[in-house]
């Protein structure tokens, strides 16, 4: 069995820098475009510094490879001819707003959501998205949960900004969806498959560490139906994390799962396997290039249903990473030309 993508997108990636960069984004390479995340050391907060990360991007993948690189800011409060500067560059995307030190890197973002206020009316006119991380700082298995009033209060104080909400784990959040017009989500492929019981339920599991942590199995069976059923406002984003093994294996464990080289592979097991391998399409890219006009690269991209093997790790450039699913089978590859 076969399935030939028309260009997936991959709407939530991260890709890191210096050697971890030249080792990750060869592989995040079987995808035609991706949304990048811009919490770097230091983080993405100027047009030229994006500018710049972004030719990086390119000259680690290969200047051969075609790849879409959908550049991100980190959020902070701009005037309007910033904005005006900001979006007159070529590889803008959108702005991700990061809650002050809620994941990997983000202890500069905002502490209070009226700090951003002026700023999202400009982006509301001006047709910027808004990609934001949604939990709050409570319990670890309600933070997602805590933070749907303010995606309430952003969607409808601002009606026309373009309002995701990022790595989406519980059915609640996916209620939004047919609340408000101006909300969609992504969601990742380890947020389909697991549950906080694969990370913490017996032997600790760091590589499937991430933030927001894996929820419950019924928040889990909803992501996955609305996936399955290639939900109009819902995306996949990979949140592929990855972190040196050294970062991931110790007391502090960092969040992030790396997935972005068997993300696709395995979303067409996944899918194949409910008999909706027919909602790929629009699951990987169809539904991201409607809700924000896209076209990227021309790349059809195939895949049949030949096992492939993950490694154990990848290591170059003197890191090495851990992938999930690390030494086991899926039943699915990339075909190569």
């Amino acid at each position: 069995m076969e399935i030939t993508l028309d260009s997936p997108l991959d709407m939530h990636l991260h890709l890191r820098d210096g050697d971890m960069l030249k080792l990750t984004a060869p592989l995040s390479a079987d995808f035609a475009g991706a949304v990048i995340m811009p919490n770097l050391v230091p983080p993405i907060t100027t047009p030229d510094a994006m500018v710049a990360y972004s030719r990086r991007i390119r000259e680690a993948m290969g200047e051969d490879v075609a790849f879409s690189r959908y550049m991100t800011l980190f959020f902070t409060p701009q005037t309007e001819a910033t904005l005006q500067s900001i979006c007159d560059t070529p590889e803008f995307f959108a702005f991700k707003l990061y809650p002050a030190g809620i994941t990997t890197n983000s202890e500069g973002g905002i502490s209070h959501m009226k700090e951003a206020d002026s700023t999202l009316r400009m982006m509301e006119e001006m047709g910027i998205p808004l990609l934001v991380h949604g939990e709050s700082h409570g319990f670890v298995m309600d933070r997602e949960a805590e933070f749907l009033a303010v995606y309430r209060d952003l969607a409808t104080r601002y009606p026309k900004l373009r309002l995701c909400m990022e790595h989406i784990t519980t059915a609640a959040a996916l209620q939004l969806l047919d609340e408000f017009e101006n909300l969609c989500a992504t969601v990742t492929l380890q947020h389909l498959l697991i549950t906080l019981d694969d990370v913490a339920g017996g032997a600790l599991n760091p590589h499937l560490f991430c933030k927001p942590i894996a929820k419950r199995p019924g928040d889990r069976d909803a992501l996955l139906q609305a996936a399955l059923e290639a939900h109009p406002r819902l995306m996949f984003g990979s949140d592929s994390a990855p972190h040196p093994l050294h970062k991931k294996e110790c007391c502090g464990c960092a969040a992030g799962v790396f997935t972005a080289p068997l993300a696709l592979p395995k979303l067409a097991e996944l899918f194949a396997a409910h008999g909706s391998l027919g909602n790929l399409q629009n699951f990987v890219s169809g539904n991201a290039r409607k809700l924000y006009g896209l076209t990227p690269v021309s790349r059809p991209i195939t895949l049949t249903d030949t096992p492939t093997h993950v490694p154990a790790s990848y290591r170059s450039f003197g890191q090495q990473v851990v992938p999930m699913y690390a030494g086991e089978s899926i039943g699915w590859s990339v075909k190569k030309d």
